[in-house]
C-alpha cells in the first residue's frame, strides 16, 4: 500500500545548459517557449521528472523531447531551490551541463519548444525562471573545469589544428594566451596525437592536425600526471 505523506511536497524538473562553440564565441543552446509560464520568452531546455523516471534520463528525454539531440554526455550542475522560482508553484530544478560539438548538433524544436536556437553566451536574451542564473553558474563551471580537465576537446573537431585549440580557450577564459608559451606546454602534456594530416581548403598556409588522445590522457592520469593551462 502506498505511503501518504501528510506534507505538502515540491515539484522536480531537470535543466540542461549545452554549450557549443563557433569560430569566435561559446554559445549555448536555448529553446523558445511555446506555453505559459513565459510564453515566447527564451530558455533552458527542461522539464519534469516523471515518477518513475532517474534523473539522468528525464534530463536526456527532455533534451531530445525539446531540441532533437540525444545520445549526449551529460553531467549534474548545481540544484537549484528558491522558494519562488517557478510561477506555477514549488519546484526545485536539477541542473545539468554539456558540451557538444556544435556542427554536430542541429536543433530542431518540438514538444512544448516553439523554436530552438544557439546564442552567443555574451549576448544572450531575456531568460523565462530563473535560467540567467544557472547559466551563470554553467559557464562559471566551464571556465574554471577547462583549465583542469580536458573538457575542451568535447568542442572541437576530432581533428583540428593547435590554433583552433589555442582560440578555444582564449574563448572561454576570455584573455588573449601567449602561443609559443601554449603550444609548448600543450605538446610537453604527451596528450595530443600529431597526424600525417593538413587543413584542407584554406587561404592561409595549411598547419597541422592533431587529436586528443583520450587513452593515453587515462593512462597518464594513472602516473599522477594533472592536466592544468
Amino acid at each position: 500500500m502506498p505511503y501518504t505523506y501528510k506534507h505538502p511536497r515540491p515539484s522536480l524538473t531537470v535543466d540542461c545548459v549545452v554549450f557549443g562553440l563557433t569560430g569566435s564565441s561559446l554559445n549555448v543552446l536555448l529553446i523558445q517557449r511555446a506555453n505559459p509560464p513565459f510564453k515566447d520568452q527564451w530558455a533552458i531546455p527542461g522539464g519534469f521528472v516523471d515518477m518513475d523516471e532517474a534523473l539522468d534520463d528525464a534530463a536526456r528525454r527532455e533534451l531530445q523531447e525539446e531540441t532533437g539531440i540525444k545520445n549526449l554526455f551529460i553531467e549534474q550542475l548545481y540544484t537549484f531551490g528558491g522558494v519562488n522560482r517557478d510561477p506555477r508553484g514549488r519546484v526545485v530544478s536539477v541542473a545539468y551541463m554539456a558540451l557538444v560539438r556544435q556542427e554536430d548538433c542541429q536543433p530542431k524544436h518540438a514538444d512544448d519548444a516553439a523554436d530552438a536556437d544557439w546564442f552567443p553566451v555574451g549576448s544572450l536574451p531575456k531568460l523565462g525562471f530563473d535560467h540567467q542564473e544557472i547559466l551563470k553558474m554553467a559557464h562559471d563551471r566551464i571556465r574554471s573545469k577547462v583549465q583542469y580537465q580536458p573538457i575542451g576537446f568535447e568542442l572541437l573537431p576530432r581533428k583540428f589544428p593547435l590554433r583552433d585549440l589555442q582560440r578555444l580557450y582564449e574563448i572561454i577564459l576570455n584573455r588573449e594566451i601567449d602561443k609559443r608559451n601554449f603550444r609548448k606546454k600543450m605538446l610537453n602534456m604527451d596528450v595530443l596525437e600529431e597526424l600525417d594530416e593538413f587543413e584542407q581548403n584554406v587561404s592561409h598556409r595549411a598547419a597541422r592536425m592533431y587529436r586528443f588522445n583520450r587513452r593515453k590522457y587515462q593512462q597518464r592520469l594513472k602516473e599522477g600526471f594533472h592536466f592544468e593551462i
